[in-house]
């Protein structure tokens, strides 16, 4: 299969789903029961993608904020690392900052393996760096334990130590690696 001749195709009411299957049955109920909902309530949205008339894969987007929300000194600590970390001049400092959230992301049981998950996250990657209208620094996602090196080798990194002997873990990327490639984030 060619990677670079599949499209996402931004879900709307219309579209009748096809069959898929990723052997998670949240993340199917997800594509199946909850999309089109939370596509009519503007609170995400899914694109899904097609190979030989199947749904293959598909992920979906909505708003979110990477967010300081606590004036303990070990999270201040912690809050600094990152501001550092991703290069964020203290002038432009901040108690949170604009992020895309990935709400799901699921390839189908008989194409895993075959390199799906990565052209998802460059294509994620590519729709929000080029909707320059509206600013967004990180994208987020509630990883799964069994996603925790998937999205570690795309660049993600754990936002928080607080959640580390949990099934479920907030990671981020900063988008500024790519839009600005000589941006090197401090070690």
């Amino acid at each position: 299969m060619n990677l670079e001749s599949l499209t996402p195709i931004r879900l709307n009411q219309d579209y009748e789903l096809k069959s898929f299957d990723c052997g998670d049955t949240d993340l199917n109920n997800f594509l199946f029961n909850d999309a089109k909902a939370y596509l009519k309530e503007l609170m995400a949205i899914t694109y899904v993608i097609e190979y030989e008339n199947k749904v293959i894969a598909y992920f979906c987007l909505l708003n979110d904020k990477v967010v300081f929300d606590t004036l303990d000194t070990q999270k201040k600590s912690f809050w600094n690392r990152f501001n550092r970390r991703n290069q964020i001049p203290n002038s432009k400092r901040r108690k949170n900052y604009p992020a895309t959230k990935i709400g799901r992301l699921a390839v189908s049981k008989e194409y895993k393996g075959q390199g799906i998950g990565y052209f998802i996250i460059d294509n994620i990657q590519s729709l929000i760096l080029n909707r320059m209208d509206i600013a967004c620094r990180f994208i987020t996602v509630d990883a799964y334990q069994t996603a925790f090196n998937f999205y570690v080798k795309n660049g993600f990194e754990f936002l928080s130590t607080e959640d580390e002997n949990e099934s479920i873990r907030l990671m981020y990327f900063d988008l500024k690696n790519i839009a600005f490639p000589n941006h090197i984030p401090n070690s």
